[in-house]
């Protein structure tokens, strides 16, 4: 099970090192190493929340999120986002980005530190909107009940995680983005990018998760009258829920890789704390992406979210401190290892109270065993 769930991403990590070695010798070979291990710790929650999503999609779509989706996440995200936002910070042709990504490191990664407050605004509001619209649902599980329960209760109003985020937005533009961190330590007034960043970041969600939630809505339906389905395929007759399915699976899709821009954001700015050598970095995050990826699906095989139920609190609370922290760092420095060691405290808390748990009802449906068994010999 781990070979064939992990197989590509192991043989995708020999490839990448060997051509780290073969690129930059010895030197290379650790950066690339280093920033593997970086991107699967700051992606973990990503894994996590990405299974919950992906266990509703069959196993067509599961394989189209490991081949075309780790096209996209590998070398749209992790090489060719870093060289778009310099083409669009620096109002650049894609060739001339590309060759100064190439050809002058340093002024590359000047370019990214100056298009990082805008970064930091889109990425940050769309994982809060997931946070908020996670722990404002009435749940019938709930982690910490302390504080889910009120929140689930604050949930019934309309809009309230809309109207929170923007509320955040307008206060971090209004502090963070007007001392904007830039290269050289410098600090300038980025409230107007952060706002318009921000705003855009809303906007996708809102239009890419609403479009997902709808068809998903709909498939449910269709599942309910899945016997009547049945018998009009026996007959020959069109079977509706087929399409309504790819519809559902299609968007829901498009929001995975939404969702995985917007957590690889943190993983490719720290990657600069590394190095700013362009190809380093897509060899060293396309191989911690694979195991994002490979992670994601084992959740599903193995069924670890229905078995561990609090692990989906633990990685969405995690995606809201990393929200947070991305708009923080629109005029601090924030080391990444804070950064990962934050999502793993959670989901690892988050796991270990779902072992506490699953433990309680172990004990739990024993005790009731042995009330409820008749003596021999009566």
């Amino acid at each position: 099970m781990v070979l064939k769930t992990f197989g590509w991403s192991f043989a995708v990590t020999a490839l990448g090192l060997v051509a780290a070695f073969l690129f930059g010798g010895w030197t290379a070979f650790g950066i690339v190493a280093i920033l593997s291990i970086l991107e699967i710790s700051l992606s973990f929650d990503n894994a996590v929340v990405n299974a919950g999503i992906l266990k509703k999609m069959n196993a067509f779509w599961q394989k189209i999120f490991l081949t075309i989706g780790i096209l996209i996440a590998v070398f749209g995200m992790r090489l060719v986002f870093p060289v778009v936002i310099v083409a669009v910070s620096a109002q650049l042709g894609p060739i001339e980005a590309v060759d100064l990504a190439l050809s002058d490191k340093d002024r590359y990664q000047e370019l990214v530190t100056d298009a990082h407050p805008a970064i930091a605004a889109f990425g940050g509001m769309f994982l809060l909107m997931i946070f908020l619209d996670f722990i404002f649902e009435d749940r019938e599980i709930k982690w910490l009940a302390w504080l889910e329960r009120p929140l689930a209760k604050l949930g019934k109003v309309d809009m309230l995680s809309v109207c929170i985020a923007l509320i955040i937005l307008l206060i971090s533009a209004m502090t963070f983005a007007t001392h904007a961190h830039q290269h050289g330590g410098t600090h300038v007034d980025k409230a107007e990018t952060v706002l318009l960043a921000g705003i855009a970041g809303l906007i996708t969600y809102m239009i890419v998760g609403g479009l997902s939630g709808y068809f998903e809505d709909k498939l449910e339906e269709e599942e309910e009258q899945e016997h009547e389905e049945e018998k009009a395929a026996r007959e020959g007759k069109p079977k509706s829920a087929i399409a309504l399915a790819g519809k559902a699976a299609f968007f829901m899709f498009l929001y995975l890789e939404v969702l995985d821009a917007s957590f690889s954001f943190d993983g490719v700015i720290g990657a600069f704390a590394i190095t700013n050598d362009i190809v380093l970095m897509a060899l060293g995050l396309g191989i911690g992406a694979m195991y994002v990826r490979s992670l994601t699906v084992y959740l599903v095989r193995q069924g670890t979210l229905d078995d561990y139920v609090y692990l989906e609190h633990g990685a969405h609370y995690a995606i809201g401190a990393l929200a947070m922290i991305l708009l923080v760092t629109i005029q601090y420095e924030i080391n990444e290892i804070i950064t990962g060691l934050i999502g793993v405290v959670l989901i690892g808390a988050s796991f270990w109270s779902s072992v506490r748990r699953n433990k309680r009802i172990a004990e739990a449906e024993a005790q009731a065993g042995e009330k409820t068994e008749v003596p021999s010999g009566v």
